[in-house]
């Protein structure tokens, strides 16, 4: 894939963000995630991106210009729905940008509400009613690995040939922090579950279009049998940053819920920052064991996980 059609996947991704009108918080973390993964890439093109999106210097037809393999096309329209879909069902602003990129890529109206459908099918899956406990019903050690063990499926959850995968991450790590805020007793529900990951900094958009920016920057995307394929070098990229993400964020609501809710945004904030920082470095010695599970998986499964 050239450089000029990584940007222009990346600059639909980033009009996808913006499609409904993103907060300035959501809008601030994409902005680091753009400055953070240029600094990575030493591609000083990706802040200008963010800018030029941001500024309205380009727009779904010139993004969409550059794109005239069928397979980018495809790759582009579906990471761009799962973006619009990365905090909950597509709205009306976020349908409107979605025909109108479907438009503009000449894709099959057929095909593309397909891609449409399996994304908000995702995105929309239940979290299961459970009973509420007094205390947590799993022991610390218990707890540890279970959050390990979530950790190293969403790892190889990105090694997966459909991009549509990567959608059920989000979800997946929902899961994860009502399972252990349910386990230490609190009645939990999604709209409390969101409220705590953005309060921990964690946002779901901009956490999918980091997704996004590092497969593409990766090089991990291509053309692979008709389909779009990953090579096991995405370990260190992808992988390696769901892995890490997953592996903070229930070490978090773990230290959150068992002190009683009592931690304030700040400390929030800087804990999960720091397992995250804590979990980049751990990430290797699980690389075996993520390449190991993409082997178990495929996209069919993955859905039943999220509706589990």
């Amino acid at each position: 894939m050239l450089t000029s059609q990584q940007q222009s996947i990346l600059s639909i991704a980033l009009l996808a963000a913006f499609a409904d009108g993103a907060n300035d918080r959501e809008r601030e973390e994409i902005r680091r995630i753009a400055d953070s993964l240029a600094g990575e890439d030493g591609n000083a093109q990706l802040s200008a991106l963010y800018q030029d999106v941001l500024l309205k210097r380009v727009d779904v037809t010139k993004a969409a210009a550059a794109l005239t393999d069928p397979a980018h096309k495809q790759l582009a329209y579906e990471m761009a729905v799962c973006v619009c879909d990365a905090d909950g069902a597509t709205s009306p602003a976020e349908q409107q940008f979605l025909q109108e990129l479907r438009a503009a890529l000449q894709l099959d109206p057929g095909k593309a509400a397909q891609v449409v459908r399996e994304a908000d099918a995702l995105a929309a899956a239940p979290l299961a009613a459970g009973s509420v406990s007094s205390t947590s019903s799993m022991s610390d050690a218990e707890m540890d690995k279970y959050i390990l063990n979530h950790s190293i499926v969403n790892g190889a959850i990105e090694l997966l040939p459909q991009s549509l995968a990567s959608m059920a991450i989000i979800p997946l790590q929902m899961k994860l922090v009502y399972r252990i805020g349910q386990s230490y007793g609190y009645e939990m529900d999604k709209g409390h579950i969101k409220e705590f990951l953005a309060t921990a900094g964690v946002g779901l958009t901009s956490q999918y279009v980091e997704q996004v920016g590092r497969k593409l920057l990766g090089g991990l995307l291509g053309a692979v049998a008709g389909g779009l394929g990953r090579g096991l070098g995405s370990v260190a990229t992808g992988a390696a940053f769901s892995f890490a993400t997953t592996y903070a964020l229930g070490q978090v609501a773990k230290r959150y819920y068992a002190g009683g809710r009592q931690m304030s945004t700040a400390l929030l904030q800087q804990t999960y920052q720091s397992l995250l920082s804590q979990a980049k470095q751990m990430q290797g010695q699980y690389a075996g064991q993520i390449q190991q599970q993409a082997q178990s998986l495929d996209a069919t499964k993955v859905m039943n996980m999220v509706k589990a």
